[in-house]
């Protein structure tokens, strides 16, 4: 099969096709066939040098893919080879096919087609178990995301809108407001190179607050958020992408009652995993169902081309969803889900 190995930590060109046999196929594990694999910015710090995966991970990238069961492994049950699915992988997504534990997969939402269900699984585990499973989202709350205009950003958007909160979208450019504005419904946004967030957020709060904050920064953007959350307010830290180190005041911690809750998806175990898939499928899968999620912007490119797919992903002013499709996969490619960027 070609896959995509990191030949040398560094900038893109460190990502190199080759000819590799198929994944062995553990017991308990499905092969898929894939079809699409969502491009992440894990994937980004793990072709740094950054983000190294647990030992027991495929040292390749490749976090969420889409595409039918080509064989079942000893002792799984509840899928049939042929099957159309999407999964949430322990690397190795970049293939052809990639063996998968079997909780981690789910069959594809109606009205999601293939291509966009390559681009699901990262984000949305991610924000299920921290937005909804951990953080307690719920109605009538306010939810400002930071980076909304991303692919975690866009999950927690309309993951908020599928609980009936409100998301508060921040962005750093007028483009990508009017894409939350015009794509993705969301009618509270803030461009952050233009207006102070917490003010911002204050005003749109009538002086509360957030009650969840999705974040993705370090350094003082914590002590940042702190002031834009509400009085019991939870902040979500996703990622340390500006400083690995903050500096915050104990006493607004304590006095505000605030929480800060911290997590990455990649090191947790495969039956946690296995948890978020259930909740997902329980909570969320409905949703898609009745067409009450937004297709994001995806841009397309071949899966030989994930050096490409990385500058593009490094790229500021890009927004959305980028997808690596293979050989097989292109077969899936229609006027509902052809590149837009």
């Amino acid at each position: 099969m070609l896959a995509i190995d990191i030949v040398a930590p560094g900038g893109p060109d460190g990502l190199v096709p080759v000819e590799t046999p198929l994944p062995e196929l553990r017991p308990g594990e499905i092969l898929i066939r894939v079809a699409a694999a969502g491009v992440n910015y894990p994937d980004v710090l793990q072709r740094m040098g950054r983000y190294d995966p647990p030992s027991w991970h495929s040292p390749r990238p490749g976090l969420e893919v889409s595409g039918e069961v080509a064989a079942l492994g000893e002792g799984v049950e509840g899928f049939a080879v042929g099957e159309p699915v999407l999964a949430l992988c322990n690397g190795g997504g970049y293939a052809e096919y990639v063996a998968v534990p079997a909780g981690h997969l789910l069959p594809i939402p109606d009205r999601v087609d293939m291509i966009w269900a390559g681009a699901l699984a990262e984000t949305w585990f991610t924000i299920e178990q921290t937005l909804a499973m951990r953080a307690g989202l719920a109605e009538g709350q306010d939810v400002l995301v930071h980076g909304a205009a991303g692919g975690i950003g866009t999950a927690a958007i309309a993951r908020s809108q599928i609980a009936g909160a409100r998301p508060i979208g921040v962005v750093s450019t007028h483009e990508k407001a009017e894409y939350l504005r015009g794509r993705l419904g969301v009618d509270a946004v803030i461009i952050h190179r233009d207006e102070d967030f917490v003010e911002r957020t204050r005003a749109l709060t009538g002086g509360k607050g957030a009650d969840r904050v999705v974040s993705f920064a370090g350094g003082d953007m914590l002590a940042r958020n702190m002031e834009a959350a509400a009085r019991g307010g939870t902040i979500l830290q996703l990622a340390s992408l500006s400083d690995v180190n903050a500096q915050i005041s104990l006493p607004q911690l304590l006095g505000r009652q605030l929480t800060i809750l911290g997590s990455v998806l990649r090191p947790q175990s495969d039956a946690t995993k296995a948890e978020i898939a259930a909740s997902l499928r329980r909570n969320v899968w409905p949703a898609f169902a009745a067409g009450n999620v937004v297709r994001p912007r995806l841009s397309t490119l071949p899966l030989a081309q994930a050096a490409n797919a990385h500058r593009a992903m490094e790229d500021r002013a890009s927004y959305g969803k980028i997808v690596l499709i293979t050989a097989f996969g292109e077969r899936f490619i229609n006027d509902n889900s052809v590149a837009e960027g």
